[in-house]
């Protein structure tokens, strides 16, 4: 990624960081501590307003990953969880939650990180991460999996358990690693460790891909 603008919010107890080019507004931490995340008030971010705990608690329900926190007090870290997830948003993103590392078709590194919103409607100016085009562009998708056969199992190994996606030049996102895909409406649609999953839009066959970017013209080094 280019030179990313960070904004930090810090106490003795935890320093909160909020990367906005990554958020969505999907307002979980509005929701889940409105004291602590006021959209309304400058700076919206107030850590003193709650326990450190607490605001570690809301950040990592924020599914994109905008807002990170360090702990300061001794407090425990953000744990990824046992099972490498990704979450298909009904008309949205994909959402991953895990032990999850995005690289570039060149194989150098995006991030690294344990939350990730990537989009799938091919309109983010911040491919591969999503920055809420899908909801302008008009991008409909019901989140359910059709096809899960198209997962494939017992290959696509990743070190140290990650969940690996690879970006291709002009084409799909490329899966490796131990995981399971959550369609929109919670149920475990398949599970598997390597999976080509669209990121033109334009797929017959989403989430995953059906060669439709080479047709639609979709551009994405």
């Amino acid at each position: 990624m280019s030179t990313v603008k960070i904004h930090r919010y810090a106490t003795d107890g935890i320093v909160v960081t909020y990367e906005i080019r990554r958020c969505i507004h999907a307002r979980e931490c509005v929701r889940g501590l409105p004291a602590a995340f006021d959209p309304e008030r400058k700076p919206w971010v107030d850590p003193n307003a709650a326990t450190p705990g607490e605001v570690a608690r809301v950040i990592e329900r924020c599914p994109t990953g905008a807002l990170q926190y360090e702990r300061k007090d001794g407090g425990p870290l953000e744990v990824p969880p046992p099972k490498n997830a990704i979450r298909i948003a009904a008309d949205g993103p994909l959402y991953l939650h895990g032990r999850v590392r995005v690289d570039g078709a060149d194989g150098q590194r995006v991030v690294r990180d344990t939350r990730v919103a990537l989009c799938r409607c091919g309109k983010s100016g911040l491919k591969p991460f999503c920055d809420g085009s899908h909801t302008k562009a008009g991008f409909k998708d019901s989140g359910t999996v059709a096809r899960p056969e198209e997962v494939e199992t017992g290959t696509g190994k990743s070190e140290e358990g990650a969940l690996v996606v690879t970006c291709t030049a002009d084409g799909p996102l490329a899966v490796t690693g131990d995981f399971e895909l959550v369609d929109a409406t919670g149920a475990v649609a398949a599970r598997g460790n390597v999976a080509w999953l669209c990121r033109c839009g334009g797929s017959g066959t989403k989430p995953f891909c059906d060669g439709t970017h080479k047709k639609n013209g979709f551009k994405a080094p």
